[in-house]
Parts: C-alpha cells; structure tokens; sequence
C-alpha cells in the first residue's frame, strides 16, 4: 500500500472515531446506554486499524524505506491523536453520566 493512501486512511478512521465518540456521548445523555457503548466499540475499532497503519507507517521508518514526511503525515498524526482524546474523554464522560443516572 502505498505511503498517501496509508495517511488518507488515518484521517478517515481518526475522523470516523472521532465522530462515533461524540455520538456515544450524545446517545449517554439521552440514556441510551446500549448504542452509547456500541459507538464507543466502533470508536475502538477504528482506533485500532488507525494504530495499525500507524505502525506500518512506523516500520517502514525504522527499516529506512519511508519517505520524507509530509504535511499531510503530520495533519493525519494531528487527526489521529486528536481522535484519540475525545474518546478517552467520552469514555469518562459517559461514566460519569451512568453514575448520575
């Protein structure tokens, strides 16, 4: 696979993620639990395949064969990492949301 397309998946699963974690949270504050956590799951997946990418990407660093970072690497780095985030803060939003509920 190659380097852009590898990079344009990060984005996309990042965004997914990220997405699917604010929908959890909305899906909390309605009481809807159940599809509160299968948003969360999705999230994780796709966190999951993202990370993966993420370390062929890596690899192919360690191994000398990546090419020289772009500024589409670093807004795909940005996406991923910002993904990252909202869900673990949704997933402490939420908790907090079953507990006063």
């Amino acid at each position: 696979m190659e380097q852009e397309q590898i990079i344009m998946q990060l984005i996309s699963q990042g965004g997914s993620a990220r997405s699917e974690s604010i929908a959890a949270i909305r899906k909390a504050r309605s009481q809807d639990y159940q599809a509160s956590e299968k948003l969360l799951k999705k999230a994780h997946d796709d966190l999951l395949a993202a990370h993966n990418l993420q370390t062929k990407l890596l690899q192919k660093e360690i191994n000398g064969s990546a090419e020289r970072p772009s500024l589409l690497m670093v807004h795909a780095q940005d996406h991923l990492m910002n993904a990252m985030t909202v869900n673990d803060l949704a997933k402490e939003l939420i908790a907090i949301l079953k507990e006063r509920n």
